[in-house]
């Protein structure tokens, strides 16, 4: 009986988050489209739980994750706004995006760029710190006991290319992707053995200290190279899963 309950439980939750993620998109579109501009009055909850048929939880809930992204703001005794800064609202790519293999897919393409521009310039302006930040990340991917440890140190590995641009804004985009830089090797390796795992790790190692390797010489040209080699590669592999899995 109590199972059945925490199953009931589960299963209402689930409902529930799938209507707020409903919900917020809805909204969003809305504040998009300038439906609702900047400043605009949000509807009450009664409204909404009237027109859209959910229940007050669903709809705090999805304010709540509003007002979390900058959207919305709440005034005491008056309701909800759209926030003055919407339309200037930042980039995003969140976690759940991540899920699928076409998403991955989209950011590579969009790194490919920005990674490649990157380590042309932390070849040009690398300092002895940022070599020495650069060779411990690749030292913590090598001894990585684990994937999690291993995709931390390469994530870690970008923001410190990103330091060695000395431009601040490739280290804030690198930090604000954070562990989403590096595509999950669980969907990669989905089903694959261990030792499939550890010679995906060893390739993944090698395309690093390539990178390393051209940036600690100071040569920008084979530094671009190497980047951009790195990031085909990975495109490459993520778009044969696609082949494979529509077979």
């Amino acid at each position: 009986m109590m199972a059945h309950r925490r199953y009931d439980a589960d299963m209402i939750k689930t409902k529930a988050a799938s209507l707020a993620d409903q919900l917020v998109d809805q909204l969003e579109r809305s504040i998009d489209s300038g439906e609702l501009p900047p400043g605009a009055r949000f509807p009450t909850e009664k409204a909404i739980t009237d027109t859209a048929g959910v229940s007050r939880t669903v709809v705090r809930e999805a304010y709540a994750r509003l007002a979390a992204r900058g959207l919305l703001v709440s005034r005491r005794g008056s309701g909800a706004y759209v926030s003055e800064n919407a339309r200037y609202r930042a980039f995003q790519v969140a976690p759940e995006e991540m899920e699928e293999i076409e998403d991955v897919i989209k950011l590579l393409e969009m790194r490919m760029a920005i990674e490649a521009e990157m380590a042309d310039l932390a070849a040009r302006r690398r300092t002895d710190h940022d070599i020495a930040a650069l060779r411990d990340c690749l030292e913590r991917m090598a001894q990585s006991p684990d994937r999690d440890t291993a995709v931390d140190a390469d994530a870690a590995f970008h923001s410190a290319i990103a330091a060695a641009a000395h431009n601040e804004y490739y280290l804030r985009f690198m930090g604000f992707l954070g562990v989403r830089l590096v595509p999950r090797r669980a969907l990669y390796l989905r089903d694959e053995s261990e030792a499939a795992d550890r010679a995906y790790a060893g390739t993944i190692l090698r395309d690093h200290e390539a990178i390393f390797t051209a940036i600690a010489a100071g040569d920008p040209i084979r530094a671009r190279r190497a980047a951009r080699r790195h990031l085909e590669k990975s495109l490459e592999r993520h778009r044969q899963m696609i082949i494979l899995r529509d077979e």
